[in-house]
């Protein structure tokens, strides 16, 4: 709050140092100290209040030049007004605030310039240039430099969100390969397992097996299952029911050498192929179907024949799995969900999956879809973006900033043509309305109108400064008054010259602002 109230110190500072010095270096109309002090007032509260109320601190910015001249331009509080309106642009978040208190400074200025006796034209150009490039192009650069800022937030909040999803993703990119790996380890080592245990069942039935040999089998069988079932609770640890199924890899053999390898283990199976050909793309489907369906036969119809069957037709594969009734006790039905994974992964890809009791042993009937070969799902890249964000379309951004710059120069274009021809103007009515002070020190009291024309500038003083006369005009005279210096912005003496009746009645010098009240040469008659 300290730094806060230093910087609008040190701001209202450097506004007041114009608005102190430009009086006492000649660049303005003197003013009373009553007027100098309520302008320097008006900045404090400006300075003071430009945080919580910056159009109002325009408005004070803007009244004590609008009160010292009715073109509002003005050396001493020019800067000010510039400044403020730049930090209206900046901190106002609207913009109609703005241009009601632009508005409100134009009519009041427009309604001095109607009721001063001055060239209503020439101060009302000058008026609404001041307005144009002293207030509204730096309100317009305050507020782009908001914008810019705004929409800089908002770029860097949307990569940040951005950023978010793309993790978000790869997170579950991560999250699928790693359901499908625990998949693929329920299903190998479990079926791996099954082997064991099927070795080790036939192993106990062996005539020449001594008895504590015959228990250690029966031990290693019952290990086996049991392993089988802690590997399915932790391996349900890593998997996502609630996720899309996760895809299959491949399984590295064939189900043919699947078969081959279930009956070395010991495992009473036999392969049945309709035709030469494999089930083709859809082998990993059915690996995973036959791998299953013999590690369940193993686990819980120990000594079962078992029938492996795959035959394909319209473009559909069939592998059907059935044994028979167990020949002794197995394990206890189990929570396994892999025939229930695979019946949703086949329902997916238009196929189907049939599993139940059948003639006193247990049946599991698949029908896969020719082209149901399963890609395997790679980690999301890092630059993936999300389904929802749209990019740019190329070059919409630079057709933005062309459109910025082509309005800021139009604007700008405009604004100088308008300044342009208002000093032009302002120039040619100062420059043509001089009176040299050696042809108004020849002129003499009492001369013919005519004669005294020949030595007038084609133009008069629209807006003479007769409050600085040392004397007031002759009552019923016909004044004019012609400037002594062609200098622009800069007070300069002027000459009166009164016609009464086609002659010269009335001679004055009316001199600079800060000059002695003198009467030059001439007179009246």
């Amino acid at each position: 709050m300290r730094t806060r109230r230093h910087v609008d110190a040190l701001l209202w500072l450097a506004l007041a140092t114009p608005a102190a010095t430009a009086d006492a270096i000649g660049l303005n109309e003197p003013r009373t100290a009553w007027q100098q002090l309520g302008g320097l007032a008006a900045l404090a509260a400006a300075a003071a209040i430009w945080r919580r109320r910056p159009t109002l601190a325009f408005l004070l910015a803007a009244a004590p030049g609008e009160a010292t001249a009715p073109s509002l331009f003005t050396v001493s509080y020019g800067m000010a007004l510039a400044v403020f309106a730049f930090l209206l642009g900046r901190h106002g978040p609207r913009a109609r605030p703005a241009l009601l208190a632009f508005a409100a400074v134009a009519v009041a200025g427009t309604g001095k310039v109607v009721v001063r006796d001055v060239d209503p034209v020439v101060e009302w150009l000058v008026l609404m240039a001041t307005l144009l490039f002293g207030a509204v192009f730096p309100w317009l650069a305050g507020r782009y430099l908001r914008q810019s800022r705004a929409l800089t937030a908002s770029a860097l909040a949307r990569a940040d969100q951005l950023e978010r999803e793309q993790r978000i993703v790869a997170d579950r990119a991560r999250l699928r390969e790693r359901a499908r790996i625990a998949q693929d380890m329920h299903d190998s080592l479990g079926h791996e397992l099954s082997l064991i245990a099927v070795r080790a069942g036939a192993l106990q039935l062996a005539a020449d097996l001594p008895e504590h040999h015959r228990a250690a089998a029966r031990d290693l069988r019952v290990a086996a299952a049991d392993a089988t079932d802690r590997l399915r609770e932790i391996i349900g640890v890593l998997r996502d029911e609630g996720d899309e199924p996760a895809p299959l890899a491949p399984p590295g053999e064939t189900v043919e050498q699947l078969v081959a390898r279930a009956g070395e283990s010991g495992l009473d199976v036999r392969y049945v192929a309709d035709g030469a050909e494999e089930p083709g793309p859809a082998e990993r489907l059915a690996y995973r179907v036959v791998q299953e369906a013999l590690t369940n036969a193993a686990k819980y119809a120990p000594g079962a024949p078992v029938t492996v069957a795959a035959t394909r037709a319209d473009a559909r594969t069939t592998v059907t799995v059935v044994n028979g009734a167990p020949r002794e006790p197995g394990s206890p039905p189990g929570g396994g969900s892999g025939l229930a994974d695979l019946h949703t992964r086949l329902a997916a890809l238009g196929g189907d999956l049939d599993a139940g009791a059948h003639a006193g042993g247990f049946r599991v009937r698949a029908v896969i879809p020719a082209d149901a070969g399963v890609t395997v799902t790679a980690l999301a890249p890092a630059d993936t973006a999300p389904a929802d964000a749209v990019p740019l379309p190329s070059g919409t951004l630079a057709h933005a900033r062309r459109r910025t710059v082509l309005a800021f120069g139009a604007a700008a274009a405009t604004g100088a043509v308008l300044i342009a021809g208002t000093f032009g103007w302002y120039a040619y009515t100062k420059t043509h309305s001089v009176l040299r002070p050696a042809d108004f020190a020849a002129l003499r009291v009492g001369a013919a109108q005519a004669d005294v024309a020949a030595v007038l500038p084609e133009r008069g003083v629209s807006d003479p400064p007769v409050d600085r006369a040392p004397s007031p005009p002759p009552p019923g005279a016909d004044c004019r008054y012609y400037r002594a210096s062609g200098q622009l912005f800069t007070s300069s003496a002027h000459f009166r010259l009164c016609f009464e009746n086609g002659k010269l009645v009335d001679k004055t010098v009316i001199p600079k602002a800060g000059s002695a009240s003198v009467n030059g040469a001439g007179g009246r008659r």
